[in-house]
């Protein structure tokens, strides 16, 4: 049974850096993907980031490009998105999702559709 568990989310002030983290159990991944989405209060939850696990393959939404770096540790079967001058706008629940398909379209990496496993999220609420 898969599971990913986030961590690393809480209440920061505006300007600050944030990092996440997000742990894989229950099997191993060597291809596919780790994706960040986020889901902020009333609003529908939307792609930030994802990385293969095997390649240099990194994907950004344009709304965050320059201020999100994804990175993977594969030997601890984890991702990390750090965040950097966190905004209030990125108030938002944080989930992480994996697939272990790798997709030679990567649009596939940027919808929700594309994986099979979630993450319960983790809170990040930025303070003005």
């Amino acid at each position: 049974q898969v599971q990913l568990v986030e961590s690393g989310g809480g209440l920061v002030q505006a300007g600050v850096s944030l990092t996440l983290s997000c742990a894989a159990s229950g099997r191993t991944f060597s291809a596919g993907a780790m994706g960040w989405f986020r889901q902020a209060p009333g609003k529908e939850r939307e792609f930030v980031a994802a990385i293969r696990w095997s390649g240099s393959g990194t994907y950004y939404a344009d709304s965050v490009k320059g201020r999100l770096t994804i990175s993977r540790d594969n030997a601890k079967n984890t991702v990390y998105l750090q965040i950097d001058s966190l905004k209030p706008e990125d108030t938002a629940v944080y989930y992480c999702a994996a697939t272990a398909t790798y997709y030679l379209s990567t649009y596939r990496y940027y919808r929700e559709s594309g994986y099979d496993y979630w993450g319960q999220g983790t809170q990040v609420t930025v303070s003005s």
